[in-house]
This record gives C-alpha cells, sequence and structure tokens, in this order.
C-alpha cells in the first residue's frame, strides 16, 4: 500500500475526484508542454456529468489559461472503460495540429492514475495491505496499529499527521465562525454556525451530539465554497474524521501526540479500502466515501477510549457495513445536497459504532476485509446513474416535488 499521505491530502474543495485531481492533472500536463499553442480536454463519463457543480472546468482552466488557452469539451454519456473519471488532455500548435496527447483518470481522493499503472510513481511503503493480517501482527506484537504506521512510513509521519490536524481544526473552526449562503444555484444556507450555538441548550448527551453535527457540518460547508480541507478520504466526506476526532480533543482534552495517533490508525482503514476497492464515488457510490470515513472515524474514536486491536477492527467493520450501498447522487452536480447531512450523521454513526464496539471483546462474524470486497463488488452493481453522474435518486428527483 502507499503512504497515508495519498488518503490525507491537503487541498481546497469542492471534490477531491472532481477538483483536485483534473487541477493537478491539468498542471502537470501543461507544466510537461509549455509550448503548445493551445489545449484541448476532453472530459468524460461522471466527470463531464457533475463536472460544473464540481468546478471541473474552473480547476482546468486555472492551471492552463496561464501557461495558453484551453478548451474544454463535454463527453457525459461516454465512459472510459478503465474508470468514469477519465480526461483527455491534448496539446496544440499554431495550425491545430495534436502534438501530445494523455489520457488520464481521476480515481478518488485527489489521485490520479494511468490505465494499469499509478501516474504518480510513487514507492509502496506498507508490506501488508489486509487489514486481517495486520490485525494478526497487532497481536503477535503486542502493537498497535498506529505503531505499524510509524515502523513503515518512519518517524517523519507524525509531523505530517500534525500539520493534516492543523488544517482539520482550522476547517473546523472557520466553518463555525461562517455564516451566509454556500454557493451555487441551490441557495443552501450554511448550518454549522446555528447548530453549535443551539446545542448549547441541550442537556449533555443531546448536546454532545449537537457539536459532533456542528463540527461536521463547518468542515463540509468549508468544503462546499472552495477552502482549504484535508480528504479523509475524499472531500465529499472530508467532515466525519475532523467532526470525530475535534469533539474529543475539546471534551476530553487528548493531547495532539494521540490525536496523530488516532489518525495514523484511520489512516490504515482508508489505505485498506483505497487499496483493495475504491473511495471514488463516481466507482462505487457514497458509501466508498462517507462510509468510508465513518469507518475512519470509528477506528480513530475506538484508538483513543484505549480499544484493543480486535475492537478497533469491529468498530470499523461496522461503520463501513451499515454504509453498503449508499449510493452517489449529488443534486446539481454539487456536494451539498446530501453530502452534507451524510458528513454529520456519518460522524454520529461513527460514536456510535466505537461505544457499541467497547461493550464486546472484538470478536464478531464480519471482518473488515469481507465488508471492503463486498464494497467493492455493490459498487460496481450500482448502475451508473447512482454513482455520481447527477442522473438518479435524489439529484432526478429535485425540484419534482410540490
Amino acid at each position: 500500500m502507499k503512504s497515508i499521505r495519498e488518503l490525507y491530502r491537503i487541498g481546497t474543495g469542492p471534490s477531491s475526484s472532481h477538483t483536485m485531481g483534473p487541477r493537478s492533472a491539468a498542471a502537470n500536463f501543461a507544466a510537461a508542454h509549455p509550448d503548445a499553442a493551445k489545449y484541448r480536454v476532453t472530459l468524460y463519463g461522471s466527470l463531464a456529468a457533475t463536472g460544473k457543480g464540481h468546478m471541473t472546468d474552473v480547476a482546468i482552466l486555472e492551471s492552463m489559461t496561464p501557461v495558453a488557452p484551453a478548451e474544454i469539451i463535454w463527453q457525459p454519456t461516454v465512459f472510459l472503460p478503465f474508470h468514469p473519471n477519465g480526461m483527455k488532455y491534448e496539446a496544440l500548435d499554431n495550425e491545430g495540429n495534436v502534438t501530445a496527447t494523455q489520457t488520464i483518470y481521476s480515481v478518488g481522493g485527489g489521485q490520479l492514475a494511468e490505465e494499469g499503472a499509478s501516474a504518480v510513481d510513487t514507492p509502496d511503503v506498507y508490506d501488508m495491505n489486509k487489514l486481517t493480517d495486520i490485525l494478526n501482527w497487532c497481536k503477535k506484537t503486542g502493537r498497535s496499529y498506529w505503531e505499524y504506521v510509524e515502523m513503515c512510513e518512519g518517524p517523519e509521519i507524525w509531523d505530517y499527521l500534525s500539520e493534516v490536524w492543523r488544517v482539520m481544526r482550522a476547517a473546523v473552526e472557520r466553518g463555525l465562525d461562517s455564516e451566509g449562503v454556500l454557493p451555487g444555484p441551490l441557495g443552501l444556507t450554511r448550518r454549522a454556525a446555528s447548530y453549535n450555538v443551539r446545542a448549547s441548550g441541550y442537556k449533555t448527551n443531546l448536546q454532545s451530539r449537537g457539536l459532533v453535527f456542528s463540527y461536521a457540518l463547518a468542515v463540509s460547508e468549508e468544503n462546499a465554497s472552495g477552502g482549504e480541507i484535508v480528504t479523509a478520504p475524499t472531500c465529499g466526506s472530508c467532515g466525519v474524521v475532523p467532526a470525530v476526532l475535534y469533539h474529543l480533543w475539546k471534551s476530553r482534552e487528548f493531547s495532539e501526540s494521540r490525536i496523530t495517533r488516532a489518525l495514523a490508525t484511520a489512516g490504515i482503514i482508508g489505505n485498506v479500502v483505497k487499496h483493495n476497492a475504491s473511495i471514488a464515488g463516481a466507482e462505487v457510490g457514497c458509501q466508498g466515501e462517507v462510509g468510508v470515513a465513518c469507518a475512519m472515524a470509528a477506528a480513530a474514536a475506538n484508538q483513543l477510549f484505549g480499544g484493543s486491536p480486535a475492537q478497533i477492527e469491529y468498530a470499523a467493520e461496522m461503520g463501513l457495513e451499515h454504509h453498503l450501498g449508499m449510493t452517489c447522487d449529488p443534486v446539481c452536480g454539487l456536494v451539498q445536497i446530501p453530502c452534507i447531512e451524510r458528513n454529520a450523521y456519518a460522524a454520529a454513526r461513527a460514536l456510535d459504532s466505537n461505544i457499541y464496539s467497547a461493550f464486546t471483546d472484538g470478536t464478531h462474524r464480519v471482518s473488515f476485509d469481507r465488508v471492503v470486497e463486498v464494497m467493492k463488488e455493490t459498487g460496481h452493481d450500482l448502475p451508473s446513474i447512482y454513482k455520481e453522474t447527477g442522473e438518479g435518486g435524489l439529484a432526478r428527483t429535485w425540484g419534482q416535488e410540490g
């Protein structure tokens, strides 16, 4: 498996696959072909279907037009066989002749790939890629998941995770301080600030849940506004892990070192899914985004509360299992409805998964690895209209009520 640095990417929203990935691909192609008179970019499948709502065109043009003019062609009904998020970049000379071409895919979490190979040739740093194997290593050595991360990544990973935590905290706090309407045609009002204020009026148990909601809303609303966030594992699901960690940090006063260890544990969970299945909504639906984020946050919470490696695995398994089959159907192609609410709800479910697992010894019948396999199968069985194309589900019925 690759480094968890590739899972936790610091960048701007609203979408890791539709904004961050295309922005990087466009910048790389322009840098490789700076003498082009013009660029032509063809977007396929999901990228074309919901790209305008996700600001895909803005990201590409901002990266290429400082070098040369760029034209974008939209092909929403054409799906390339390797991945639904396909892009073809072409460099043209003054006569309109194509001088260079590259087909590349945005495969989720901001990562790019060419057919059959990673576009960024980064080395594998983990020798195990199944959680069952890592769990057995923990049992055999008496160590924790975060210690496996340190062993594979080196001690410098803690500086990176400290920066990840800083960006996550800042996104929560900016979101709580922001009011108004989110960009786009939906006219969706920011709710994080009001949820945070209203939570103070409830007794402790409901107040706690209200605060978690407000933290998840804060980060997700920042993402929808194009603010700086961390993919965890994607932009569309970036509110879940920060909400859980911020809440536990504020309410339980966990040290930063314990928070970064929890991030390392969560990173292993997300990495296993990314390596063995997918975290792209365009490939497997929202179960690969919010479902995986819930599993990551559940594992992180269980780590913080002293869960055993088996209990942590169980918490993660429940977080993902109970999101199986979740479709990706963004209204107007925006990462707003139902995405923002899903982040808040998944943060609460992550805490519930942690509690449920804490009442057990970690023994259960269905392994996390098996759920990952099922998630991949389920995602491939979902029709394309439910995988970030904006053609089915809530996206299709929007505006038909009343």
